[in-house]
């Protein structure tokens, strides 16, 4: 029998990556506001979502999620959103084509604030801070007062989450998802990116498809699917305080949701079964993610799936893999024989960012292209030994034109980091290296297709 849960039973369990406020007071009367605000996503969506996601556990579909490693006060711009909606749908659009099935779209964003920290320290020079843990917690200046956990920045949270939801929600319906529009985007990036004649084939084919659909009559003025999308959010549940803030009892079906997003996860530093950030999540009914690391062995991930998903509910979990290229296949594999072997109904999805950081000679954190790609690679290669769905990838990504991962197409080297670095916490894919890599990824989805159709003709045959 499991425990009783509350909101706040989290509170009696140990619990790490949480800062110090010093005034507990000021804490205590921003997460009381907190409660009494409207929820920023309803029971209803989060739904909906799990009901999408497990068709990705069934193989029926495939998961694009990513956005900012942390977002950012002083870049909350409208057009900073729409840019990178627009590289989303984009990506999107091309591995929908490529699979012959629904991608999954869950954004990091509106609520991805919070993030955790390998030092609660950091120098420079002589001078030793507390970490910057995120603007929902301290500020990234190198000074003392900035470096403060402040309470009152959960509000700020709270209201460009609002802000961002509100926009996205527009873009989403009111016709800037218009897939021909969309198309005509990634058009343009083929035509202007070095490597495109190894995307033109895939670009012709859809403008073919799109082609053969207005012919038949069948438009973005007469079909809704064609003009609107479904999207969702989703952020690290590190904060918990204000987690439990807005935390609501849904009516309809009298289960707790978290309506600061639609998918929460719990990161690979604060999964420990017997710890706060395990006791939250598994009350709440949303979807759930799970970062799975090098540290991660099967006992431990199927004792986590009992304690998180004990109703093995398909759509409840996904599997959140961040191993680093040369460490797949000696962790990958294992974990993928022990879901299987017990049967546990999850999404596998390929975090190609975090285990693929290295510090550069000019001495900025960077993400090498070739690596983030060999990780996914191999992410997809081990499904594919294994007969099972390679469902996800899970990426920091931003619409903007910034230089903070080397390689790819425009070939971004350690000397170029320095003319658009403007990420305040890990480096992020810009929007060229964005769709690139969703490209590539369409190429591994299409070989899936095609192998799928292929055993299924030959099943008919006999």
């Amino acid at each position: 029998m499991a425990a009783p849960w509350s909101p706040k039973s989290w509170r009696s369990k140990p619990i790490l990556q949480v800062p110090d406020y010093p005034d507990q007071e000021v804490l205590k009367d921003v997460e009381r506001q907190l409660a009494s605000y409207p929820p920023l996503v309803f029971a209803g969506e989060a739904r909906d979502l799990k009901a999408q996601l497990a068709k990705v556990a069934n193989g029926e579909g495939f998961l694009l999620q990513g956005g900012d490693c942390a977002e950012s006060f002083a870049e909350h711009h409208g057009d900073n959103i729409r840019d990178f909606f627009r590289v989303f749908l984009q990506m999107a659009a091309v591995l929908t084509f490529a699979g012959g099935s629904p991608v999954t779209k869950i954004g990091r964003i509106a609520g991805q604030f919070a993030k955790p920290r390998s030092s609660p320290t950091e120098k420079k020079g002589d001078e030793e801070l507390p970490s910057y843990r995120g603007d929902i917690i301290n500020g990234t200046e190198f000074t003392p007062e900035a470096r403060i956990p402040d309470p009152n920045r959960q509000l700020h949270a709270y209201r460009q989450s609002a802000a961002t939801l509100n926009l996205i929600r527009a873009f989403a319906t009111g016709g800037y998802a218009d897939l021909d529009r969309v198309h005509q985007w990634t058009l343009g990036f083929v035509k202007d990116s070095p490597q495109g004649h190894d995307y033109q084939q895939i670009a012709d084919r859809i403008s073919e498809a799109l082609a053969f659909m207005r012919a038949c009559g069948v438009t973005p003025a007469n079909t809704p699917q064609l003009r609107a999308t479904d999207f969702h959010t989703s952020h690290e549940a590190l904060l918990l305080g204000y987690e439990e803030s807005l935390t609501r009892l849904d009516s309809t079906s009298g289960d707790h949701y978290a309506t600061s997003g639609h998918m929460i996860w719990i990161g690979d530093r604060t999964r420990q079964p017997d710890h706060a950030h395990v006791e939250y999540a598994r009350g709440i009914k949303n979807p759930l993610g799970l970062k799975c690391g090098p540290s991660l062995e099967p006992d431990g991930l199927l004792s986590l799936l009992d304690a998180l998903n004990p109703d093995n509910e398909a759509g409840r979990m996904t599997l959140i893999c961040r191993f680093g290229a040369d460490k797949v296949g000696a962790h990958l594999p294992k974990l993928v024989k022990a879901v299987e072997r017990e049967g546990r109904k999850v999404v596998w999805s390929c975090d190609p960012m975090h285990g693929n950081t290295i510090s550069a000679a000019t001495g900025y954190k960077t993400r090498p292209f070739d690596r983030i790609l060999r990780e996914v690679e191999a992410f997809f290669d081990v499904h594919r030994a294994e007969g099972t769905h390679a469902g996800g990838i899970h990426i920091e990504m931003t619409g903007q034109n910034v230089t903070e991962c080397t390689g790819g197409a425009t070939a971004i080297s350690e000397t170029d980091l320095s003319d658009r670095y403007h990420t305040h916490c890990d480096p992020r894919l810009n929007a060229d290296q964005s769709l690139e890599l969703a490209f590539l990824v369409a190429q591994h989805l299409r070989q899936e297709r095609d192998a799928s159709q292929s055993g299924t003709a030959v099943r008919a045959a006999s």
